[in-house]
């Protein structure tokens, strides 16, 4: 328990201790004056400090996340929040760094960690005893009090759901999925394709799993990986979904203009301004958006909680917004009001 935990606790056990004294009311009245008293230190400014390491900051995704928690530091008198993070989501020996900093750092009383390599994290937070939280990926340790972030299989199930609707509005008969998907093995990616499985599957589509295409979440490589299924199904699919929208932009693009794929489906992940734009112009057909900005609100919110004595949910989901022609606008007016632009 750190410095002002225990300033806060004593404080607490102190007027317990003078209700006690002073009243023969008995157990309930003491325990309404120790409320009191706890309420009483956390409005009297008693300081908190909350470290937050991201994977990146060179994003719009994560900027947003940043916008997210300095809104909530604004709200409440007395916390501090720091918001780190490395270059680039390569840079997994800066964020160790960045981690470690924090958590030799005495005054931080809580600390919220985005990994980049969980397994990493887990090593780096065993044993601590100040309260730890999971950001946008989960860390499997038993240091871990909530995961914040996004639900990505229902999420995924969610936009598939829609994306085999527009498929059938488009014309086509025959719902055939393939999936342009990221790095092999990684949970998110795993989670994502289960979800756009069930989404296309649940609503009568089919799910080419033998098709999937890996192409390591890089736009360049998605590219190469739409060329191979252009080339086996010339007469193209009703739907491209992929893990993320650099790679649904990108296998759009490559689609361009090619006979039997002007009714296709490109169906993204992640709701980027840039996509929005790319639905507006008719180069992508839907995204599903996470909420970045609400992530790093709920994320300091249960850091701050946590530290105030509240117990707060294991899983915290962030919620989604699938982004359609209909909403594309108003999604980039909504993302530039949280960067200030």
């Amino acid at each position: 328990m750190n410095k002002k935990l225990i300033s806060a606790f004593l404080a607490g056990i102190m007027t317990l201790s003078l209700a006690a004294c002073g009243s023969s009311t008995g157990a309930g009245s003491s325990a309404s004056s120790g409320a009191a008293a706890s309420s009483g230190s956390a409005a009297s400014g008693d300081d908190i400090h909350i470290s937050v390491v991201l994977k990146t900051t060179a994003s719009e995704h994560w900027q947003l996340v940043m916008a997210g928690c300095k809104q909530f530091e604004s709200e409440h008198e007395g916390l501090t929040i720091d918001v780190t993070g490395p270059a680039s989501e390569t840079s997994y020996d800066d964020q160790q760094n960045m981690i470690e900093t924090s958590l030799n750092n005495k005054d931080i009383d809580a600390l919220i960690i985005a990994p980049l390599q969980s397994d990493v994290a887990a090593n780096l937070i065993a044993g601590e005893t100040r309260p730890v939280f999971a950001l946008d990926t989960n860390i499997t340790a038993p240091e871990i009090v909530s995961f914040i972030g996004t639900g990505n299989e229902e999420a995924a199930k969610q936009g598939a759901a829609l994306a085999v609707q527009a498929a059938k509005d488009a014309g086509w008969e025959t719902i055939e999925c393939i999936e342009i998907a990221g790095v092999q093995g990684d949970a998110t990616n795993t989670a994502r394709m289960n979800g756009y499985t069930a989404g296309v599957e649940e609503n009568g589509g089919d799910f080419l799993e033998a098709e999937v295409q890996y192409a390591n979440a890089v736009a360049d490589q998605a590219t190469t990986c739409m060329e191979a299924v252009m080339q086996t199904h010339p007469d193209g699919v009703a739907i491209i979904c992929a893990n993320n929208d650099d790679m649904a932009s990108a296998a759009a693009r490559a689609a361009s203009g090619a006979a039997g794929w002007e009714k296709t489906i490109f169906l993204g992940f992640d709701g980027s301004t840039g996509a929005c734009q790319a639905i507006l112009d008719g180069q992508m057909t839907m995204s599903i958006a996470q909420q970045p900005y609400e992530m790093g609100y709920k994320a300091c919110e249960a850091a701050y909680k946590t530290l105030m004595g509240e117990t707060v949910d294991q899983f915290i989901d962030s919620g989604i917004e699938v982004i359609t022609p209909e909403n594309a606008q108003a999604r980039i007016d909504t993302v530039n009001s949280y960067l200030g632009k």
